[in-house]
Order: structure tokens, then sequence, then C-alpha cells
């Protein structure tokens, strides 16, 4: 008689991001750091993918790089995160392209045809990554900005004209 193993269903975060690459760090692999997100975690992040990312990745036509998603306590004070950051509550995600769209024509995206609670353009003369956010329809501040790096802290300032 064989015995077939059935591999358990892999948790999703929506279509396209599954629960590990929503909570995957190589830090926290590192250095023992544990990753794990609670239920109201889960279901800020389950907002974010439906309201910003799936929508981005229809119009990009393909897959997008989640750099971060969710980050504990513990990891986020490891890396030296904000202290508010919104990576502790499953708020934010930083995403890069794949190809289908630059980082620049999806930040463009996403502040004109989407809705959102922060959009930080990160570092360059194109972003090298882009930091965005969701709450809710009426908390988000459709805040838009820009990080440099001109010594030790970086520094975000108004990006209106971007």
């Amino acid at each position: 008689m064989v015995r077939i193993k059935l591999l358990p269903k892999m948790k999703k975060i929506s279509e396209h991001i599954s629960y590990k690459e929503a909570t995957h760090s190589d830090y926290a692999k590192r250095k023992g750091i544990a990753n794990k997100p609670l239920a109201s975690n889960i279901k800020n992040m389950e907002r974010l993918a439906e309201k910003v990312f799936e929508p981005l990745r229809e119009w990009v036509g393909g897959p997008i790089k989640v750099n971060s998603m969710f980050r504990s306590p513990e990891l986020n004070k490891a890396i030296k995160g904000a202290y508010f950051s919104q990576h502790l509550q499953g708020d934010a995600m930083d995403i890069t392209s794949m190809g289908g769209k630059t980082n620049l024509e999806m930040f463009h995206y996403i502040k004109d045809e989407l809705d959102f609670d922060q959009l930080i353009w990160e570092f360059g003369v194109e972003p090298k990554w882009l930091h965005v956010s969701y709450k809710s329809k009426k908390a988000n501040r459709k805040q838009v900005l820009i990080t440099q790096r001109p010594g030790k802290y970086y520094v975000y300032s108004d990006c209106k004209n971007c």
C-alpha cells in the first residue's frame, strides 16, 4: 500500500502574497527572532494587499517583490525600525519592481490611482523601493514622502512635486 503525504494548505495573505512572503526576514532568521503576526495584524495585511497590492499587481501585469511587510516588535527594534512603524501592525509593505513596470511607474500609479495612507519614495533619482501603507478609507492621509539620508539619520520630506 502506497501512502501519499498531503501537504498542508499554505496560508495566503492574498492571491499573490503568501504568509511566508509577508513575514519573511533574513535578519530575523539569522538572529533567531520570531516574526509571527497576531490575528489582527493578519487582517491588516489582508486589507493592505486587497486595497493596494493586488490592484497594483494587476496594473503591472506581473510579479512585484515584497521586501518587507509584517515586523514583530523584536525584529523592528533589532533593525532600528521607526518606533511607530506601520509594519508593526501589518499596515505597511516595502515593494520593488520585478520588471513589469519600474518603481517610478508604480509610485505614480499608487499616488494617482489608489487609496493609501502613506507612500514613500525610498532613495535615489528613481526610487530604489517603495513603502506603502493602508489603514482605512476614513483614516488614510494620502501622505507622499521622499526619503533621503544626508548623514546618520533618515530625513523624510514632502514629495508634492514627485
